[in-house]
């Protein structure tokens, strides 16, 4: 049933978003199923990849950089404007997928696209996903990426008192957990945190939690449901839960970078988010926040054209611009 709210330009792609897991019994989630649902993912995007064509105004660097002590390495793109001749502020991108989904070889355009709009340096963390990986790996990996790009900044040719953290869903909960981290362990300066519709609460005892169910567009209870039992196993939902693995735990959001939040009016994570957004604010750190009224979970993907998908994207873009370029901005004003 569509929603009553729904905005009219995002009704005609609820249809493909709920027939990229169709497959799948909602109702009956296993953690057997995510090797499906990664294939299914993984064929739904394949329409968007570059197929290797490139960007001719960006370079893009791979590379495999140390990771948490005893892990892996972490493997990260960095793209970066073909005609950068001196330092420029650096955008640090952790993807989405509910913790278990995605990668970053699918975000190139979308990098590509920061990288060129904005005039920065973009690094996109390709952490260890759940649940062959559980909490702490992703965010472990996240923050060893996020301290290499620091502490590697003239190399990078990066200014490292403009480096932005932010992401997309799973990858905007962990930008916030990684920031925090980075708070607590007196690690690199984040300049600004942005955070898109982040997934931030594990307990999904807000009204909006339990709202939108089934083979709802985007993202629903039950995938939310699935997603947290794969990072935090039997932990899920207990007291035990820490703020790095669900930043919407943490009791002490001070000294925390001016931060940008949004998410969809008709998606699972609404009041976790207005949650966030309203503690940071207690807390004393500028906060600009909007809700898309009519807007499902990754509406600005199922159609970019849309008003709503339009005013979302400037948006963003224009608070990106302001974070990594503050001093051109007022220059402007």
């Amino acid at each position: 049933m569509i929603h009553k709210n729904l905005d009219p330009e995002l009704a005609p792609a609820v249809e493909p978003m709920q027939a990229i897991f169709g497959e799948i019994d909602k109702a009956s989630l296993t953690l057997e199923d995510i090797p499906v649902m990664r294939k299914a993912l993984a064929s739904a995007l394949a329409g968007m990849a570059t197929n290797g064509v490139q960007n001719p105004n960006i370079i893009c660097e791979e590379r495999r950089i140390p990771g948490p002590e005893g892990d892996p390495d972490v493997r990260v793109k960095i793209y970066r404007p073909t005609d950068q001749s001196g330092t420029l502020p650096c955008f640090y991108h952790i993807h989405g997928g509910g913790l278990i989904l995605g990668g970053i070889d699918e975000e190139q355009l979308k990098m590509e696209l920061f990288a060129e709009k904005l005039n920065t340096v973009v690094i996109s963390v390709d952490y260890r996903l759940a649940p062959e990986h559980p909490f702490p790996a992703p965010v472990e990996d996240c923050y060893a990426g996020l301290k290499w790009a620091a502490e590697h900044a003239s190399e990078l040719r990066i200014d490292p008192d403009r480096i932005v953290v932010g992401g997309e869903s799973a990858g905007g909960g962990l930008a916030a957990a990684t920031i925090l981290l980075a708070r607590d362990r007196n690690g690199p300066k984040v300049s600004f945190q942005y955070l898109i519709y982040p997934m931030l609460d594990d307990r999904n005892i807000t009204p909006s939690s339990q709202q939108f169910t089934g083979n709802w567009p985007g993202w629903s209870k039950e995938l939310n449901e699935l997603g947290w039992l794969a990072y935090l196993g039997d932990q899920v939902g207990s007291d035990n839960v820490s703020p790095y693995a669900a930043p919407a735990r943490a009791n002490d959001l001070s000294n925390l970078p001016p931060t940008y939040i949004e998410v969809g009016a008709l998606e699972n994570f609404r009041d976790e988010d207005i949650d966030y957004a309203k503690g940071l604010m207690q807390a004393d750190v500028s906060v600009e926040f909007h809700v898309y009224p009519g807007a499902f979970h990754g509406f600005e993907v199922a159609n970019p054209m849309a008003k709503v998908s339009q005013k979302a994207l400037n948006l963003r873009l224009s608070a990106l611009e302001q974070a990594l370029h503050p001093n051109r901005v007022k220059s402007q004003t």
